[in-house]
């Protein structure tokens, strides 16, 4: 049991060693109508009268999808634009993660894990519940992102994908950027199916 927990101290610490960046995974789905849409392409934001009620807040978000679109050469024109794009965001928050509510069946044990949230090495898993070590202590977060792109002459939908991504990172101003690249990525042709996108940032 001894060499079992100086085992763990050791994985830990090189954990905390590495914890200069960290990773957004997301799950992203898009959809694309050819022919596509063209390198530099203009488009203007398109607002649900829900989202006309915080103007403040939609302004947030705009800016950091605006900074994705770029990435991939669209351009910002609201008085000459060829495209509308609408997004939306949604969040969960639960006191537990998957992880901390012990399952049916379960049986005293050690079973331990690793995870991270601002620096710190969590110890989680479905071993007995010991306060103070991480478990069942911190929330955890859902969130789903979605944008719909169509050309303002016909009005179809040209471009349409959802991102979703979920984890103890409470930071929704550093986590929603790289989930909207994510939901971005391969644009204007993106594969079919679902598809894991790792984004690493800075922590």
């Amino acid at each position: 049991m001894f060499r079992l927990f100086t085992a763990i101290f050791f994985i830990v610490l090189g954990l905390t060693g590495c914890a200069g960046m960290r990773l957004v995974d997301t799950d992203v789905r898009s959809f694309a109508t050819p022919p596509g849409v063209p390198l530099g392409a203009t488009y203007r934001f398109e607002r649900l009268p829900s989202q006309q009620a915080d103007a403040a807040q939609q302004d947030r978000l705009e800016v950091i999808v605006q900074q994705a679109l770029s990435k991939v050469g669209l351009q910002r024109n609201d008085a000459a634009a060829s495209y509308s794009v609408q997004i939306a965001v949604g969040m969960k928050v639960d006191p537990y993660s998957p992880w901390d509510r012990p399952s049916p069946g379960w049986m005293p044990g050690l079973n331990l894990g690793f995870g991270l949230h601002s620096g710190n090495v969590l110890l989680m898993g479905n071993g007995p519940y010991m306060p103070g070590f991480g478990m069942g202590e911190l929330p955890y977060y859902w969130r789903q992102v979605s944008l719909i792109m169509r050309n303002l002459s016909t009005s179809q939908v040209v471009y349409e994908t959802h991102a979703a991504h979920d984890g103890r990172w409470a930071d929704s101003e550093a986590v929603l950027p790289a989930m909207f690249d994510a939901a971005l990525r391969d644009f204007p042709h993106p594969p079919p199916g679902v598809r894991r996108i790792h984004i690493e940032i800075p922590r």
